[in-house]
């Protein structure tokens, strides 16, 4: 396969206030997710008076030593809702794909040092969104519960999509997927039906509490009085309901359990046997990353660049290099896994969208998983560009896009705006997985663009009407247009809300499209068992 041949100095000046720029995009979001752990260790102590762990404590011990664990959605609510100041992002849960005795699962862990772990929109949002990878993945889940439920300052915006995530789970075990839940705490109301309709549950002694109604709800409602132990503690479901199958004596023997489950299950033992993968390292190291891309964003770079510190070898088979050069596509291997790749040199063009269709095609042809490096301004606009059938050829990319059945996976590594963040596979076109460097921009239009655009609406407006319109009154427009926009497009920004599944270092964008790339063949290989309703307890 033919190599790239970089044409960067890392020495030189440019490189140096390039790294300058992106280093100090990664320190930002580094100390949002910092903020969140410090705000969950103000509370170590009270816990651990308790005889409880802190919940990063307990994933620490849940996980295998040593093995990746790639977190999912940290900042998820950030400054929304309740969240004032950043300290509180994360929607409650903390979730993420690591190892446990050796098999790859989904764990999400309730934040019950922050609020209780009480669950907002965002939290919701991001423990649908953690259930969907799971079943795309075939990844059994893990979770480790202590929350006082919904938010209650947001229950109506909770409460009917909340049944979303019972749903998900029934269809997970029917689908042939174990959930084992850790029962560390509080599981009342709607939240008590999470570990009900788990395959497994342990409960600790003393300290979990699964009921529909707790003591106070119970005497308003129906008169009766009753401790907390006998509505709902852990001997009761343990010993009288067979709500849960195991008992613990604390937090730490709950996890052993937990671990017990996952080693008695043969899962990997129904992979067919795995090939070694060989391969070699990009001749271009990959923490070059930090300084490829350009500190103004309005300057152009080869998206080439990337992917030589990227691709096994730097090794890239360009498809149709003389045809359209806007659109890059090819072929590279990332640690041994064969997958096509993407990626933006400017605007979509016609031809740069029936290039990218076609190359799609190609890779759902040949089972290729694709990979999306987004940095684009959107379709080409002009007389041109619409006479030689943007609409059509980028419909087209849509289409091909929308129906591959291959895994997806997406980077946003510049901007990503308009109908070109739906062409590249953006969230809305459903990619196994979405990531973003720090430096991204997301939006359906850059700000100062659409400034423009409303003052020009706006001029005509008048002009229609026989008035001139107030210079001052347009100034304001669009400066105000133009600020929205920006402050709506920010990595942060995007992040709480879920347009990604999380932020990174683009030093660690090749072992985490490694990692990813792994996660699919397996899941690609995996057999299940499906049953028609799941395993339910009689």
């Amino acid at each position: 396969m033919p190599v790239l041949q970089s044409q960067i100095d890392t020495h030189s000046v440019e490189f140096q206030e390039n790294s300058e720029a992106m280093q100090t995009c990664i320190d930002e979001f580094r100390a949002v997710e910092q903020k969140v752990i410090d705000k969950a260790n103000e509370s170590k102590d009270k816990i651990h008076k308790r005889g409880k762990l802190l919940p990063r404590e307990r994933l620490k011990l849940l996980l295998d030593r040593g093995a990746p664990f790639l977190e999912i959605c940290p900042l998820a609510g950030y400054k929304m809702h309740d969240d004032k100041d950043g300290s509180m992002a994360g929607g409650g849960v903390i979730s993420g794909i690591g190892y446990v005795e050796g098999v790859r699962c989904l764990i999400m862990a309730s934040n019950s040092a922050i609020k209780g772990g009480t669950i907002s929109p965002a939290g919701l949002d991001k423990s649908l969104r953690v259930q969907e990878i799971a079943k795309e993945n075939k990844l059994p889940i893990i979770t480790m519960a202590e929350s006082g439920g919904a938010n209650l300052n947001y229950a109506t915006d909770i409460f009917v999509q909340g049944a979303r995530g019972f749903a998900n789970q029934a269809r997970l075990s029917a689908a042939g997927i174990p959930q084992v839940t850790v029962v560390h705490g509080n599981a009342t109301a709607g939240g008590a039906y999470q570990p009900g309709l788990s395959d497994y549950n342990i409960v600790v002694k003393d300290k979990a509490k699964m009921f529909l109604a707790g003591p106070p709800l119970l005497k308003a409602a129906t008169g009766e009085v009753a401790t907390d132990e006998e509505l709902g503690g852990a001997e009761m479901h343990a010993t009288v309901a067979g709500t849960a199958e195991y008992m613990a004596e604390d937090d730490s023997d709950g996890i052993r359990i937990a671990r017990e489950i996952v080693r008695s299950i043969p899962w990997n033992e129904q992979l067919p046997s795995k090939q070694e993968r060989q391969w070699k390292e990009p001749l271009y190291s990959p923490k070059e990353l930090i300084g490829v891309v350009p500190s103004d964003a309005k300057r152009p770079y080869d998206v080439r660049e990337v992917i030589a510190r990227i691709a096994d070898g730097s090794e890239f088979l360009d498809f149709k290099p003389l045809f359209d050069n806007q659109t890059v596509c090819g072929h590279i291997n990332i640690e041994g896994h064969a997958c096509g790749i993407i990626g933006n040199n400017g605007p979509i063009t016609p031809k740069g969208a029936a290039k990218a269709a076609q190359f799609i095609q190609l890779c759902e042809q040949s089972n290729t998983a694709i990979l999306f490096f987004h940095n684009t301004t959107g379709f080409m606009v002009g007389t041109d560009s619409e006479q030689n059938g943007v609409i059509k050829h980028g419909s087209k990319m849509l289409q091909a896009v929308a129906n591959a059945t291959v895994p997806k996976l997406t980077i946003v590594i510049g901007g990503s705006y308009g109908a070109g963040n739906y062409a590249m596979c953006g969230r809305g076109l459903d990619p196994r997985f979405i990531f973003a460097w720090p430096n991204s921009r997301t939006a359906v239009m850059g700000g100062a663009q659409a400034g423009k655009v409303l003052r020009i609406v706006t001029e005509e407006k008048h002009a229609k009407m026989g008035k001139e319109a107030d210079p001052k009154m347009l100034d304001m427009i669009e400066q105000a247009t133009a600020q929205k926009l920006d402050a709506g497009s920010t990595p942060l920004y995007g992040t709480a809300r879920l347009w990604d599944d999380g932020l990174i270092d683009p030093r660690d964008t090749r072992s985490i499209l490694a990692y990813l790339l792994d996660i699919c063949a397996e899941a690609t290989a995996r057999p299940l068992r499906p049953t028609r309703f799941g395993v339910s307890r009689f």
